[in-house]
C-alpha cells in the first residue's frame, strides 16, 4: 500500500508568531470597533430620540400623546354617560280634518279641529346633579309650561319630570325625577340612587383646551358623543329659537359638534368633569358652538336645593362700564368700574328705596370694587354680583369726586 503523506510543511517558528499576533490585532480591533459603534449608535439614538421629544417630533411621542388622550375621552365618556338624560317635551295638539266647503265659485278646501293627540314637539338633554334626581338642562328645553316632560336615562328607563326652577336671566332649568323605590326581599324599601356627574372649576378653562360633548343630536340618537376644543371664551351671544330670545354673557365657545337636541347637555374635560352646559349652536357657520360656563350653574343647583327656586341679587343702579372712551367723555381719571349714570325721565341712576339708594350711593358715583374684586369690561358688575344671593351683605368700593369711600349695603332680591 503506498504510503500516503499530509501536504504539511511546519513553518518556522518566527514567522508563526508574526501571523498570531497580527490575528489577535484584528480580532481585538473588530470587537472594540463593533463595542464602540454600539455604544456611540445607542448614545446618539437616544440622545436624538430625546432631542424629537422636545420638539414633538418623534413619531413615538406623537402615538403616545395620541393613544393617551383617546384614552382619556373614551374614560371621560364612559363614567358620564350614564348620568346623561335625553328630555322628551309632548303636547296636546289639535287634530286638523280637511273638508270641502261649497261656494258660489265653487268648492274651497277648509280646515277644522276634530279633537287633540298627545304628539313630541321637541327634545333636549340634560345631567343628573343630585343622587335625588336633581336634571340640569336649557330653560328653553322645558319653556313650555303647558307641555309634559319625559326623561330617559342611559340604560332606557323612563321617568316623568317636574320642572322645579326656569332661571329668569340664564338658559338654566332645574328639573326632578322621582326615584325609583322597591321592596327588597327582606321587605325593606330600598331607594334608587341616580349616578351624578362632576361638576367641574370654568374658572380655569383654557382656549385650545380639550372637551367632550354629550347630548341627545337631533332629539333622536342619545348620548352622541362629539370631542373638541375650546375655541373661545368669554363670548356674548344672542341665542333665539321660535317666541325665545335671550342675551347671554360670557360664554364659551367650542368646536366640538353641538347639534340641535344637544340643548342642556354637558361639555366635558378630560376628567369627565362637566365644565359648560351646551346651549346654543351658530346656524351660518360650521363647528361653532357655545355653552354657559358650569359655575353660573352652581349657584341655581344650590337655590333650587335650598329655596325651591332661582332669584337674583339687585343693587338698584343704572350704570356704564367705564373704559378709555367713558374715561374721556365723563373726564374721569380712572379706566375701570361702573359709573352710575340716569337713563332718562323713568330710568334714575339710583332706584328709589333700593339697597343703593339706602346705602347712599349717588349719580356720578364710579363703584370700583365689590367685595375687594375690581370691576372691569372683562370682570363686569353683573358678573360678580351673580355669585352672591339676596340677603347677602357686600361692601362696595367707590370713588365720588377725587375720594374714595366704602359703603355696605345688603342685596335685595331681582323682580324684574
Amino acid at each position: 500500500m503506498p504510503k500516503i503523506e499530509f501536504s504539511f510543511k511546519p513553518r518556522k517558528k518566527k514567522k508563526h508568531t508574526s501571523l498570531k499576533f497580527i490575528t489577535l490585532t484584528v480580532c481585538l480591533s473588530v470587537l472594540f470597533g463593533f463595542l464602540a459603534g454600539a455604544i456611540s449608535g445607542s448614545f446618539f439614538y437616544y440622545q436624538i430620540n430625546d432631542y424629537l421629544g422636545k420638539l414633538n417630533l418623534n413619531p413615538s411621542s406623537e402615538n403616545n400623546i395620541q393613544a393617551s388622550q383617546e384614552s382619556a375621552i373614551i374614560n371621560a365618556v364612559k363614567t358620564s354617560a350614564p348620568s346623561v338624560v335625553s328630555i322628551i317635551v309632548t303636547k296636546d295638539v289639535p287634530i286638523l280634518e280637511k273638508y270641502l266647503e261649497i261656494g258660489p265659485f265653487g268648492s274651497v278646501p277648509q280646515y277644522r279641529q276634530k279633537g287633540t293627540e298627545k304628539k313630541e314637539v321637541g327634545g333636549g338633554t340634560g345631567f343628573i346633579v343630585s343622587k335625588d334626581g336633581l336634571v340640569l338642562t336649557n330653560k328653553h328645553v322645558v319653556l313650555d309650561e303647558e307641555a309634559e316632560y319625559t326623561v330617559f336615562t342611559n340604560d332606557g328607563t323612563k321617568f316623568p319630570a317636574k320642572v322645579l326652577a326656569r332661571d329668569p336671566y340664564q338658559d338654566l332649568a332645574v328639573i326632578m325625577i322621582e326615584q325609583e323605590k322597591k321592596l327588597d326581599e327582606n321587605g325593606e324599601l330600598i331607594v334608587r340612587e341616580f349616578p351624578v356627574l362632576n361638576l367641574g372649576d370654568s374658572e380655569n378653562l383654557e382656549t385650545g383646551q380639550t372637551v367632550i360633548a354629550i347630548g341627545n343630536a337631533l332629539a333622536e340618537f342619545k348620548n352622541t358623543v362629539s370631542a373638541g376644543v375650546i375655541s373661545g371664551l368669554g363670548r356674548t351671544i344672542t341665542a333665539s329659537g321660535g317666541s325665545f330670545v335671550e342675551t347671554l354673557e360670557d360664554i364659551i365657545q367650542t368646536d366640538a359638534a353641538i347639534n340641535k337636541g344637544n340643548s342642556g347637555g354637558p361639555l366635558l374635560n378630560l376628567k369627565g368633569e362637566v365644565v359648560g352646559i351646551n346651549t346654543a349652536i351658530a346656524v351660518d357657520a360650521q363647528s361653532i358652538g357655545f355653552a354657559i360656563p358650569i359655575n353660573k350653574a352652581k349657584r341655581a343647583i344650590e337655590q333650587v336645593k335650598e329655596r325651591g327656586e332661582i332669584v337674583y341679587p339687585f343693587i338698584g343702579i343704572r350704570y356704564v362700564l367705564v373704559n378709555e372712551k367713558v374715561k374721556e367723555e365723563y373726564n374721569l381719571k380712572i379706566d375701570y368700574g361702573a359709573l352710575i349714570i340716569e337713563g332718562g325721565p323713568d330710568e334714575p341712576a339710583v332706584t328709589p328705596d333700593s339697597p343703593a339708594d339706602k346705602a347712599g350711593l349717588k349719580e356720578g358715583d364710579v363703584v370700583l370694587e365689590l367685595n375687594g374684586e375690581k370691576i372691569s369690561a372683562e370682570n363686569t358688575l353683573i358678573k360678580i354680583i351673580s355669585k352672591y344671593n339676596p340677603g347677602d351683605e357686600v361692601t362696595l368700593k367707590i370713588m365720588r369726586g377725587e375720594e374714595e369711600i366704602d359703603l355696605a349695603l345688603t342685596l335685595d332680591e331681582r323682580t324684574e
